[in-house]
């Protein structure tokens, strides 16, 4: 019936020849019968869904001579699409399975359309930040490309730890963000060339505050203050603006600190060069368990050690 309207059809002779078939091959839809051999269809079902496999979400419809309420109950229950019962009239098996191939058909043209608008908006999202990120770094006449370069070394020193697509996705945007307090700062302290006075320092200390209270208005996006106010805690203790100490500052956190003084340290400034490479590693490892966790310190050493060229610095 199916075939003499142009549909292609490979007919199986019972549920475990079904499971094969799909080991290489993927139909549009799956015709179950409830009574087959070895198995029934049933449990042919339970077995196709537990799998983790691409066949796993294939729509499948029960055919069945039964007049069971109960039957049809269980087989809906399972996951099944739909439920024809026989006999039935061909025209309608057709226009049923039709019905089903072309539905599913257009919900994963629709499954797809939302992830290329998700990936849009977080690729314009993302420009926007990195705007914001360089409009950050332009008032200080001595960070160029700092805030890019952190949370590119955040991203890496996540990604090693262990963080998922879409945690690194966070803490990149977190380390793109992490001095946009800055912004509330005069441009008079950030780019004095002499020693600040108690006052001025005072106000560049603000700058976490500051930009977590500008972040936290970002609400679609609630982590993302968090590396803003707490990157200039110390593991040990005795950082600002909170005076958080070991695990009490969050973890994303944690991690741009360790980018942050690793990025100061291989950037030019007004008053000195770049640091050594090995000047740098000795910094990062005396700072192990008191400015810097444990765990994201050894992650940021091992980096510098694969580093054999020392790439990772301001050009």
């Amino acid at each position: 019936m199916l075939s003499k309207n142009d549909m292609r059809v490979t007919a199986l002779k019972s549920g475990h020849a079904l499971l094969e078939y799909l080991e290489s091959n993927r139909p549009d839809i799956i015709l179950l019968d409830i009574l087959m051999p070895e198995m029934d269809g049933f449990e042919t079902l339970i077995k196709l869904r537990e799998k983790s496999w691409p066949a796993a979400d294939i729509p499948v419809i029960f055919l069945t001579g039964s007049e069971d309420e109960e039957s049809e109950t269980r087989g809906l229950s399972l996951g099944a699409m739909d439920f024809i019962k026989k006999p039935f009239i061909p025209e309608v098996l057709t226009q049923r399975v039709r019905h089903c191939i072309d539905l599913t058909h257009l919900q994963k043209d629709l499954m797809s359309e939302v992830e290329k608008k998700t990936h849009e908006n977080e690729m314009l999202t993302l420009h926007i930040v990195r705007c914001l990120a360089d409009a950050i770094d332009a008032k200080d006449t001595y960070t160029n490309g700092h805030s890019g370069r952190v949370a590119k070394y955040s991203w890496e020193i996540a990604k090693r730890f262990g963080y998922n697509d879409h945690h690194l996705k966070e803490i990149y945007m977190m380390g793109l963000l992490h001095d946009v307090g800055k912004i509330g700062i005069p441009d008079s302290v950030i780019n004095k060339p002499t020693k600040l006075t108690d006052e001025e320092y005072d106000q560049i200390k603000n700058h976490p505050v500051l930009g977590a209270r500008i972040l936290s208005n970002i609400t679609e996006m609630p982590k993302l203050s968090t590396g803003a106010r707490w990157h200039h805690e110390r593991y040990s203790g005795g950082g600002y603006p909170d005076s958080l100490s070991g695990t009490d500052i969050p973890e994303e956190a944690r991690i741009i600190a360790v980018a942050d003084a690793y990025d100061a340290m291989t950037s030019h400034r007004s008053y000195r060069e770049i640091f050594p490479q090995e000047k740098v590693r000795e910094e990062i490892k005396g700072g192990r368990g008191t400015q810097f966790d444990p765990i994201f310190a050894d992650i940021m050493l091992a980096m510098i050690d694969e580093d054999t060229h020392f790439a990772m610095r301001e050009v």
